[in-house]
């Protein structure tokens, strides 16, 4: 009998052990992926994948280096990090401003074909925030936009500063970024986080929670089911990082805006899967606006539709940013 005990203790015991190693190489794969050094740290890389990839973009980006026009700003979060944006004044003078929110692994600078949308065809001032752990920010993992959504925040009022600090505002992210974006929108209108200046908001392709997102690359990547792995690795989260995956919901920051936003999903999209903008959609109280971009893989509904794109999305916010 005690033998029994014995061996069922350490079979026990090497089960926890195995599930702890599992769930510290799931985090670790999850949040600390290498792009975070070959793509998003990669300043030069990103440049020349906007020349290669959008070449207007390319170009005006090259024109504002050369006139001094595309400006670092950097502050410090709550917990004292440091954070990079860059921005760029209006050529005329307004008060119409997007914050722009990129994706994981990417940067500001894998964002500036949605800057050159807002500055060089809209006409605002745009600033491009790096995120936690990417571009030039400090931080050495990725946040999937929960407590991104603080930093945020906190670009949103150093922008209406920048700006004149009697802003129109239209947060604009995409994927990692648009649920940045959706946890922003819950905040901005509840306790200290009021933000008068925030008049919509933009998410193109964003997850329903951190969970839901990693359930799916399981199954997609590793054939594996969630229980019990993505239970110990959101908390294995929680205990590094002080929050937990069913924490970082989009889908219940979303229910508590008010504020008009225009959800923007491919229909071809597998890795952000395209039923994920359905339940957002439903959650969020009206005015709200939904385009299904038919044949859109992942995160490329601008590039293979730019002019319908922009013409969308100045639509929507002319409503709400005059």
């Amino acid at each position: 009998m005690k033998k029994a005990l014995k061996y069922s203790l350490i079979s026990v015991l090497a089960l926890a052990a195995v599930l702890l190693c599992a769930g510290y190489y799931m985090l670790g794969f999850a949040l600390k992926p290498e792009a975070l050094a070959s793509r998003s740290r990669n300043i030069a890389a990103s440049l020349e994948y906007m020349h290669q990839t959008y070449p207007e973009v390319g170009k005006w980006i090259d024109s504002l280096q050369t006139a001094g026009a595309l400006y670092d700003r950097y502050i410090e979060n709550a917990e004292g990090t440091p954070l990079h944006a860059l921005y760029v004044p209006a050529a005329d003078s307004t008060n119409r401003t997007a914050v722009i929110v990129h994706g994981y692994t990417d940067n500001s600078i894998r964002m500036l074909m949605i800057g050159y949308l807002y500055s060089r065809q809209l006409g605002y001032n745009i600033l491009l925030p790096d995120l936690y752990g990417h571009g030039l920010s400090g931080g050495t993992e990725v946040q999937m936009g929960w407590k991104d959504r603080l930093d945020v925040l906190l670009w949103t009022d150093e922008a209406n500063h920048l700006f004149g600090g009697n802003t129109q505002m239209v947060v604009h992210g995409i994927s990692m970024g648009a649920a940045t974006t959706m946890c922003v929108a819950g905040e901005v209108q509840h306790g200290v986080n009021q933000q008068p200046f925030i008049k919509c908001f933009v998410e193109d392709c964003g997850y329903t929670s951190a969970w839901d997102e990693f359930k799916g690359e399981l199954k997609n990547q590793f054939h594996l089911p969630s229980f019990p792995l993505l239970n110990v690795a959101s908390a294995l989260c929680n205990m590094e990082y002080g929050w937990s995956f069913l924490e970082a919901s989009p889908l219940k920051q979303v229910k508590k805006c008010t504020l008009p936003m225009f959800f923007i999903h491919g229909d071809a999209d597998t890795f952000v899967p395209t039923w994920m903008v359905h339940p957002l959609y439903e959650a969020k109280p009206q005015p709200k606006e939904l385009w299904i971009v038919p044949g859109a893989e992942h995160a490329v509904a601008y590039k293979e539709n730019p002019e319908e794109y922009t013409r969308k999305v100045s639509d929507f916010v002319s409503k709400y940013i005059h």
